[in-house]
């Protein structure tokens, strides 16, 4: 589907559907005593200095703020930076620098977009990195790619069909960088809006396309009702494409290095994130050094965040799975970590797994959205 509506956008129309409360898990559940709440929308995290957390997430207003935050040992949270109007994310921390990215403009006018790479030391200095989307206007990484259905389906059949979701294209230039991970002087960065994996070179600033995630194509079943717009109105598919494919649009949620040496990255199906066409969310695994591309995992609901361990077992956020799943490096089962409602990030630190939970404010409450985000820890042991 063309993102015309920023992913944030995406997941705040996902509440329409009924979220089930995830069971707590007994009273020592990591959910009872969590390290710090109240936030926005934190759809980041990382471990910084003295067992400090960094997130990010947003306070509601006009405009919204993105924030970067540091969550101490003993709860306490301090800004670090914010930004009116503008989406904070995809923090990494490398010794005492902390990365992050930031945005504007995505899913809308391709002039307007603007995106930037930055780093922040402690003392507060921000300098910018790189600027992503003019990388975007310049290349459009996926700009060949095939997205929609294809030839079997007949112009006369795609007649009827409303001017979004589109029904062929390729892909457009839009930019919305939304994860980063570092590895010396380079720093990986997943744009769900480019459908791209960007390398770039921390101390040149130089950008370039390490690989662009394949489409995500689903059959189209009977009945299928599609979004048209973000006010709650769908369309229904005619008959004659029902049995038909439709390639999405993959969305990269997540990227992080794995101690085997290649980059896991997690992805959105890029359609509805409901299961009215299945859970077909996806972990793929990428060569660092080639851009090559496998499927390694897919059937998960609504992926938006992961983390491997140091023996190489991947946890998933399954925000609207409701758990974080544990995925085995050596057989690839799953099983369910811990159950926890609408889970959004996840990171690794020794033994110790960090999420955010509780991600998704009520938006269908009067504004502001009320924030109820919260910080966890557990023990992977």
């Amino acid at each position: 589907m063309n993102k015309k509506i920023p992913i944030i956008a995406c997941l705040a129309a996902m509440l329409a559907i009924p979220i089930t409360p995830a069971s707590a898990g007994g009273s020592s559940s990591p959910l009872d005593d969590p390290l710090a709440d109240g936030l926005g929308l934190p759809l980041s995290l990382a471990v910084g200095t003295n067992k400090s957390v960094l997130v990010t997430h947003t306070v509601f207003g006009e405009p919204p703020v993105g924030k970067l935050s540091r969550v101490d040992r003993d709860g306490s949270i301090t800004d670090v930076y914010e930004r009116p109007g503008w989406d904070v994310a995809g923090v990494e921390t490398r010794g005492t620098t902390t990365f992050f990215l930031e945005s504007t403009g995505a899913g809308g006018d391709p002039a307007a977009l603007e995106g930037y790479l930055k780093a922040i030391n402690v003392r507060g200095e921000v300098r910018t990195i790189a600027e992503l989307a003019s990388f975007e206007r310049d290349n459009n990484p996926d700009g060949k790619q095939h997205y929609g259905f294809g030839p079997e389906v007949s112009d006369e059949c795609l007649a009827g069909f409303p001017e979004f979701p589109p029904t062929r294209y390729t892909g457009i230039v839009d930019s919305h960088p939304y994860a980063a991970a570092v590895q010396g002087n380079t720093v990986f960065v997943a744009d769900a809006g480019m459908n791209a994996i960007l390398k770039v070179n921390a101390a040149t600033g130089a950008v370039s396309t390490l690989a662009v995630l394949p489409p995500r194509p689903a059959v189209v079943p009977a009945g299928l009702e599609l979004p048209i717009d973000m006010m709650g109105n769908s369309f229904t598919v005619p008959e004659c494409v029902v049995g038909h494919e439709y390639a999405f649009e993959p969305v990269p949620t997540d990227v992080e290095l794995g101690p085997d040496g290649w980059l896991y990255v997690s992805s959105l199906p890029g359609g509805p994130e409901d299961e009215s066409l299945g859970a077909r969310g996806a972990i793929f695994r990428v060569n660092p050094w080639t851009g090559a591309t496998h499927l390694w995992v897919e059937d998960i609901l609504s992926p938006t965040g992961l983390a491997v361990s140091n023996t190489g077992d991947v946890y998933v956020a399954s925000m609207f799975g409701n758990e974080i799943l544990k995925i085995s490096c050596w057989s690839g089962e799953r099983s369910q970590f811990l159950a926890a409602t609408t889970p959004a990030a996840v990171e690794i630190h020794g033994r110790t797994l960090y999420a955010t939970v509780d991600a998704l404010p009520d938006f269908t409450a009067p504004p502001p959205p009320a924030s109820a985000g919260k910080v966890i820890k557990a023990d992977i042991r």
